[in-house]
């Protein structure tokens, strides 16, 4: 039986791991792009209707990089909460440079 993580400080390195694709990663920031986007829709024209769409767009383009590039399941399916903080977390480890998304070095 696996051993369950117990913290998001033990969770994210593993999160990372599950993410090792860079394509995969592309995949993720473009989807939670669009899901921010989607938020701020909503905000800037009041209506909640956008948010319907968050879920589809952000798990879309995540899923398409767990399957077809990263080939492995989706850290949400184990572990919800700590997934959806660690795409965010990592989302902006890449937009700041602390995370590469050069898909030439692969």
């Amino acid at each position: 039986m696996e051993k369950r993580i117990q913290s998001f400080e033990e969770f994210y390195p593993y999160y990372l791991k599950e993410h090792s694709n860079k394509i995969c990663r592309l995949l993720h920031v473009i989807g939670t792009t669009f899901v921010l986007a989607l938020v701020l829709t909503a905000i800037i024209h009041l209506n909640p209707y956008w948010l319907l769409f968050t879920p589809i767009t952000g798990y879309g383009f995540a899923w398409v990089g767990h399957f077809f590039f990263e080939k492995n399941n989706p850290a949400t399916f184990k572990y919800p909460l700590w997934s959806l903080k660690s795409d965010f977390k990592m989302y902006f480890e890449i937009l700041s440079g602390k995370i590469s998304l050069d898909i030439s070095k692969d």
